[in-house]
């Protein structure tokens, strides 16, 4: 039996009991933007949003969350809260403000220019400047104060999420000692000989240490982790526990493979409303005859979305009978336009989609069709569905849940999934074709595999990666850390 929303409320109204439940994110879930004279709510391009949402709306609580939106000031009250999901509130959304400069240091900077590629094996060296390490400092304290006001003097579990974040535990800790704390790393943790570079390790270390319990998405993580702080700082590391004890305060450190909402997708992907928009995108692109792959990324360079199209540029060459036959859908957010290397890499791909395109094209067929732009949720799953086959070449991932939302919609029992060895989703989806994304030639011959495997063959892979992702779902998830708070005595 897989676990759902009503087994998820019912742990967290036993484990928590009268406890005040509160996620804290950079990112929030919803945005609200002026649309001419009107106000639209939308859902931001996030598998952590995505993903903690259904979370959110099964128990209830407070989130709280940077305000992007241009139109976020307009809709909440005198305590910067509105309650969220528009269609059916069930939990409440509280935004803090930062400036211009506040976000270009701890967001741009320091979060993306610093601790991302420190972390991603991607061939990207961080930048660290003290500055932006400042900044990072000073916003994280802002969200402590939000956090702690939203408290009071009730009792309460925090859950922290991410790498924006790291300081957050400690700060809200040393105001309140009797909140209970949990962080979630969506990211993988790089090892310790590649952290030391950060000038701030050890306060980084430290800061995610003010937490009762640290997760990553796999064990490989955790290891990482635990010997980044052996070499680090002084503590005492338990490993047949898997906890590091500091100045007598113990936190665990534990594997949780995030997930999807696995029957929520699965029911919105057969709708009705689905199928009228996949009818739209065939008849758009002119997709009827066609063999159709698809790939969703935000425009970020561990994607590895220039090795997936000089992959589809080789296959191409390899396979002309392909020709005319196959389309690549490239849907792309763009993400962190202001930061160099994100400048490089979107003209590197536009370059490329140019070249390969111009290459191969043939009457109104061209190899490659690059969306660059904000696709809705139902937008999405109409792409998954309409696929033959998805790609996800990322070069280093700490899960992508891409894998698990492209599974989740593919209530027909079809399609292939294409799938980087070096995602944390390759060791759970075992009946994916894995590629290094690095093997240009391999990468091609599976591409080839995957549109040539026989349809008996496909449909036995996608059932076993379909149980898979069902048996372990979002609510699976989320129970798991609540479970191993309660170790804690919580």
């Amino acid at each position: 039996m897989s676990w759902t929303k009503e087994d998820l409320h019912r742990l967290i109204k036993t484990k928590l009991a009268d406890r005040l439940f509160i996620v804290v994110s950079n990112r929030e879930p919803y945005i609200h933007i002026s649309s001419g004279d009107e106000i639209q709510c939308v859902v931001p391009v996030s598998g952590l949003t995505v993903a903690l949402d259904p979370v959110m709306r099964a128990c209830g609580g407070v989130w709280v969350a940077h305000g992007s939106g241009d139109a976020d000031r307009r809709v909440v009250d005198e305590k910067n809260r509105v309650m969220v999901p528009p269609d059916e509130p069930s939990y409440s959304l509280r935004r803090i403000w930062l400036t211009r400069e506040e976000e270009d240091g701890y967001y741009l900077g320091f979060s993306n220019e610093a601790l991302w590629p420190l972390c991603h094996l991607a061939y990207a060296p961080p930048i660290f400047y003290e500055a932006d390490w400042n900044t990072y400092k000073k916003v994280n304290q802002l969200f402590a104060d939000a956090v702690l006001d939203e408290i009071g003097d009730r009792q309460a579990f925090v859950f922290i999420q991410d790498y924006h974040l790291a300081l957050l535990s400690r700060l809200i800790k040393a105001q309140n000692p009797q909140v209970t704390t949990a962080q979630f790393w969506h990211i993988p943790w790089a090892n310790p000989e590649v952290f030391r570079i950060c000038p701030w390790g050890e306060e980084l270390v430290d800061g995610l240490l003010g937490n009762d319990l640290l997760g990553f998405h796999i064990g490989y993580h955790c290891d990482n982790f635990l010997n980044t702080v052996n070499l680090l700082i002084e503590a005492r590391i338990d490993y047949e526990r898997s906890a590091v004890i500091r100045n007598d305060k113990t936190t665990l450190i534990r594997p949780f493979p995030i997930s999807v909402d696995f029957d929520q997708i699965s029911r919105d992907a057969a709708s009705e409303d689905i199928k009228q928009e996949m009818e739209r995108i065939r008849q758009t692109w002119k997709l009827n005859d066609k063999i159709v792959g698809v790939s969703v990324d935000r425009v970020d360079y561990t994607k590895g979305i220039p090795n997936r199209l000089l992959a589809l540029d080789k296959f191409l060459a390899k396979y002309p009978e392909y020709q005319r036959r196959v389309v690549l859908l490239q849907l792309a957010e763009p993400s962190r336009t202001h930061i160099r290397k994100y400048k490089e890499l979107n003209l590197e791909i536009d370059d490329l989609v140019e070249e390969i395109n111009w290459k191969y094209q043939s009457g109104d067929w061209k190899p490659i069709i690059y969306i660059r732009e904000h696709c809705s949720p139902p937008g999405i799953l109409a792409f998954y569905r309409l696929a033959h086959f998805c790609i996800v070449s990322s070069l280093h991932d700490g899960m992508n849940l891409v894998t698990k939302e492209f599974i989740s919609s593919r209530v027909d029992e079809d399609g292939v999934l294409i799938l980087s060895r070096f995602t944390g989703a390759a060791r759970e989806l075992t009946e994916a074709l894995f590629i290094n994304p690095y093997a240009t030639d391999d990468f091609a011959e599976t591409i080839r595999k995957a549109i040539e495997m026989p349809k008996r063959q496909r449909q036995a892979r996608m059932r076993k990666l379909r149980h898979t992702v069902e048996q372990n779902n979002i609510y699976k998830w989320a129970g798991n850390v609540i479970s191993e708070l309660t170790n804690l005595g919580l």
